[in-house]
C-alpha cells in the first residue's frame, strides 16, 4: 500500500491561526485545525503555528515522514511595522571618489514614521572606501559606534554596491560576528537608486531580530516533530521561500496573509482572471488576478517609496461581523466599520436562543466613543448581542445552510420581524437595504481596480474566500453583474493557499539597452536562486519583463521542491468536457466553439463573433480565445485576439512574420500587441515586452532544449 503524502499549510491571522493538511496527490483537505493566534506568548506566534501543525498531523492520521511540504503565512512583519515593534537601525554608508558626497547624503536615511506615535529610528555613519584608512578595523569601530547608539541591527549600503557587493558583504559578516543582525542593500534589491535601496534595506533590518527569532523557534519545533520537509514561508507575492531566505529578507513576508489567499484562488479555485475577495469578520481584502497572475505594486512605508513589490491588496472595513447602524425612523445609515469582534459582542445568529428570550432591538454605542446608532438586541438581563451583516445576509437568503456563516435562523427572523413591526417595513426589505449599504463600499473599490488595471468585467469572476464571503460576494455579484464563485473550503482559503504555494523569487536589475546576454544572466540568476532553495530545475518556470523606460530587466521564477516531484492524481478532462468548459467560458452553446490549436498540455478554443457597425452597414469579425489545460482549467482568456500555430523548428521565422502582421504602426514605429507563447503545459507571458526582437529572443529562451517537432502556439491581443 502506498504511504500517505501530505502538504501542510498554516495561515497566521490577526485573531486565529488556521492549519490544513492536504493530500499531496489530489489536494483534498484531510484535516483542519484552529487556535487563537499567540501574540502574547513567550514564543510569539510560533506557539500557535506549532499547535495547529501538530493538531492537523494528528487529525489526518499521518506520520511525520509523510509530510512533503509545510508552509505558513504570517502577519508578523506587517504588524511589527504597523505597531512600531522594530529595532533602531544603524546605517553604514559607503562610497568613493566623486560620488562619495552624494552617497553619504543618500545613505543617511532619517527616521521613518510608522504610526501616529512611533517611528523607525536610525543612526548613520559613512566610510570612504577609497581612503587608505579603509580597513576591517575601521569597519569594526564604525559598527561599535552604531551599537553604542542603541542600534539593534545594521545596514551596509554602498554606491553601486549592486555591481560589486564585496564590501557590503564584508560589513555584514563583521556585524554578525559582533552579534548584530545585518542586511546588505544588494540582498534586498539589485536596482540602482541608492536612497530607495538603502531605505528598503533599513525597513528589512528593523524587523530582522523579531522575525528571525520566531522563524528559528518554529523551524526547531517542526524539526523536533520529525519532519524532514523544509519549512517554507509565504512571500507577499503569493509564492514561498525557504527559511534561509526569510532570515535575510523578512520584508518579503509583508502582506503574506492576503497573498496566501490569492495563491489558493489561483491554484485551488483555478481562477485565471478575477477579483478575489477574502471576507473576514471585520474587513474584506480585495485583490486582482489577471492572466493567471496576482497584481503587485511598489510598497510605501511611512509615506516613502521602497523597492519592495507587494500584493496590491485593498482593504475595506466591511466583514461578516460589521454592525448595522440605523436612525430612529428605521432607515439604515451605514454598515461598519465597527465589528462585533472588536466590540466583544456575540453575533445575533450565533447566540444561544435561550439567552435571547424576551430581547428587544435597541440603538446604542457598542464601545466608548462610538455613535449611539448601532443596532443590537438586548435581553431582560441587560446583555447585548450584535446585529451584523451576517444576520442581514441570512435574513435575505444569500447565506444558506451549510455555509460557514450560517447560524440560527430563528434568532435572525425574530429580530427582523420586530424591526419590521417597529418601523412598518418588511423584514426582508430591511435586510436587503443593509446588504446594499454594505456592498456599496466594496463595489467602489472593485470599480477602482477595474479601472486601474483596465479589466474587462465580462472576463472576470468575483471569487469569495474567508469565513464571511457569502455575506458579501453573492450580493456584490447582483450589483455588478459579474458572475461569482465561492471557493471550496472558503473559511480556510489562506491556509490552503500556503499549502499549495510554489517556490518563488524575483530578480530585477538596472540594465540600459539590455542585450540577449544581459537578459539571459538575469534569468539564470532567478533560476539559480530557486535551485538553491531546493527546487527541481525541470519544474522552474521564468517570466521575463523588460521596462525600457525605467531600464529594468526582471525575472520571476516559480518552481517545486525536488521532493515534491511526482504525477499528481488529478483527473484529465475528456475532449467533450473540454469543449463544454470552453463553450461556457466563451458564453456560447456547446458546439459553437472550435479547437484551433494544441500543445502537449494546453488546448486553444475560439469562437468568431460578428460585430455590426454603422446601423448594420459595416460588418467586422473578431475571435475570442480560451486556453484550457488538460484538467479543463481555463488558464488564459483573450477577447479579440489572433493565433499562430507552429513548431519549434519553424518558430523564429513564423514568429517574425506573425509579429509584423499583428502589430500596428504609427510615426513612432511598430506597436507590438500583448503576446503569450504556449509550449508544453506552460504559458509564457511576454505582454510587457515592447520590442520585436526581444519578444522572439525571450520566447526562444523558453524553448531551449525542446524537440524540433514540439508544437507551439502564440496568442496576440491588441495593446490597450
Amino acid at each position: 500500500m502506498q504511504s500517505k503524502k501530505i502538504r501542510i499549510g498554516i495561515d497566521v491571522g490577526g485573531t486565529f491561526t488556521h492549519a490544513v493538511a492536504l493530500d499531496h496527490r489530489c489536494y483534498e483537505v484531510l484535516a483542519h485545525a484552529v487556535t487563537p493566534t499567540t501574540h502574547a506568548s513567550r514564543c510569539s506566534v510560533s506557539e500557535g503555528i506549532v499547535k495547529t501543525f501538530q493538531d492537523v498531523l494528528e487529525q489526518s492520521g499521518a506520520a511525520p515522514e509523510d509530510v512533503v511540504f509545510v508552509a505558513h503565512s504570517t502577519t508578523q512583519a506587517t504588524n511589527a511595522l504597523l505597531e512600531g515593534d522594530v529595532v533602531k537601525v544603524g546605517i553604514l554608508g559607503m562610497g568613493r571618489g566623486v560620488e562619495a558626497l552624494k552617497a553619504e547624503a543618500d545613505t543617511a536615511i532619517p527616521d521613518i514614521p510608522l504610526n501616529e506615535s512611533k517611528s523607525l529610528h536610525t543612526a548613520h555613519t559613512f566610510v570612504n572606501t577609497g581612503s587608505r584608512e579603509f580597513t576591517q578595523e575601521l569597519i569594526r569601530r564604525s559598527l561599535e559606534t552604531l551599537r553604542s547608539q542603541g542600534c539593534g541591527a545594521v545596514v551596509a549600503s554602498e554606491a553601486f554596491g549592486v555591481d560589486d557587493p564585496q564590501r557590503e558583504d564584508v560589513v555584514t559578516d563583521l556585524a554578525r560576528e559582533l552579534g548584530l543582525p545585518a542586511t546588505a542593500s544588494h540582498e534586498i534589491s539589485q536596482l540602482y537608486g541608492l536612497k530607495v535601496r538603502t531605505r528598503t534595506a533599513v525597513i528589512n533590518a528593523s524587523i530582522l531580530p523579531k522575525m528571525t527569532q520566531t522563524a528559528d523557534m518554529t523551524d526547531e519545533s517542526i524539526q523536533r516533530s520529525g519532519i524532514a520537509a523544509p519549512l517554507m514561508i509565504m512571500r507577499s507575492d503569493g509564492g514561498v521561500m525557504d527559511i534561509k531566505q526569510m532570515r535575510k529578507r523578512p520584508i518579503l513576508t509583508l502582506l503574506s496573509g492576503p497573498a496566501a489567499g490569492i495563491s489558493a484562488a489561483l491554484m485551488h479555485a483555478n481562477i485565471s482572471d478575477g477579483i478575489f475577495l477574502e471576507v473576514g469578520g471585520t474587513s474584506t481584502d480585495i485583490s486582482v488576478i489577471h492572466n493567471g497572475k496576482a497584481m503587485v505594486k511598489s510598497a510605501r512605508v511611512g509615506g516613502h517609496s521602497t523597492f519592495l513589490k507587494t500584493l496590491d491588496s485593498r482593504t475595506v472595513g466591511i466583514g461578516g461581523g460589521s454592525m448595522i447602524r440605523m436612525d430612529s425612523t428605521g432607515q439604515v445609515r451605514d454598515v461598519g466599520p465597527r465589528s462585533a469582534h472588536i466590540a466583544g459582542l456575540t453575533y445575533l445568529a450565533f447566540a444561544d436562543p435561550g439567552e435571547l428570550r424576551g430581547s428587544k432591538p435597541i440603538l446604542a454605542s457598542p464601545m466608548e466613543g462610538d455613535s449611539p446608532d448601532h443596532l443590537m438586541m438586548e435581553n431582560p438581563a441587560g446583555r447585548r448581542f450584535a446585529v451584523t451583516l451576517t444576520d442581514a445576509a441570512m435574513m435575505a437568503g444569500i447565506v444558506q445552510p451549510g455555509d460557514y456563516a450560517f447560524g440560527n435562523p430563528g434568532n435572525v427572523q425574530r429580530c427582523f420581524a420586530l424591526l419590521g413591526e417597529a418601523y412598518g417595513r418588511k423584514p426582508q426589505d430591511i435586510a436587503r437595504t443593509v446588504l446594499d449599504k454594505a456592498v456599496e463600499r466594496v463595489d467602489a473599490t472593485v470599480q477602482t481596480l477595474l479601472q486601474d488595471y483596465r479589466l474587462d468585467p465580462n472576463l472576470l469572476s468575483l471569487v469569495g474566500g474567508g469565513g464571511g464571503c457569502t455575506t458579501v460576494v453573492p450580493w456584490l455579484s447582483r450589483h455588478t453583474g459579474i458572475r461569482y464563485v465561492i471557493a471550496d473550503k472558503a473559511e480556510v482559503i489562506s491556509a490552503i493557499g500556503a499549502a499549495m504555494a510554489m517556490l518563488r523569487d524575483t530578480v530585477a536589475r538596472t540594465v540600459i539597452d539590455p542585450t540577449p546576454e544581459d537578459i539571459t544572466a538575469v534569468r539564470r540568476q532567478a533560476m539559480d536562486s530557486l535551485v538553491a532553495m531546493g527546487a527541481a530545475p525541470d519544474t522552474i518556470d521564468v517570466q521575463m519583463e523588460i521596462d525600457r523606460q525605467k531600464n529594468i530587466v526582471q525575472a520571476t521564477a516559480t518552481g517545486s521542491l525536488q521532493m515534491e516531484q511526482q504525477v499528481l492524481g488529478l483527473g484529465k478532462a475528456s475532449p467533450e468536457e473540454l469543449s463544454h468548459i470552453a463553450a461556457d467560458s466563451l458564453r456560447v452553446q456547446p458546439g459553437q466553439e472550435t479547437l484551433d490549436g494544441q500543445t502537449e498540455g494546453l488546448h486553444v478554443f475560439s469562437v468568431t463573433r460578428k460585430i455590426n457597425r454603422l446601423f448594420g452597414l459595416l460588418h467586422q469579425e473578431k475571435r475570442d480565445f480560451r486556453v484550457l489545460d488538460g484538467r479543463g482549467v481555463v488558464k488564459l482568456q483573450i477577447n479579440d485576439g489572433q493565433l499562430l500555430c507552429t513548431h519549434v523548428r519553424r518558430f523564429h521565422q513564423d514568429m517574425d512574420v506573425f509579429l509584423q502582421d499583428v502589430s500596428s504602426y504609427n510615426d513612432a514605429g511598430q506597436i507590438l500587441p500583448e503576446v503569450f507563447v504556449l509550449h508544453g503545459s506552460r504559458i509564457t507571458d511576454l505582454s510587457s515586452v515592447l520590442v520585436h526582437d526581444q519578444v522572439i529572443q525571450l520566447a526562444e529562451l523558453e524553448l531551449e532544449g525542446a524537440l524540433p517537432d514540439m508544437p507551439v502556439c502564440v496568442l496576440a491581443h491588441p495593446r490597450r
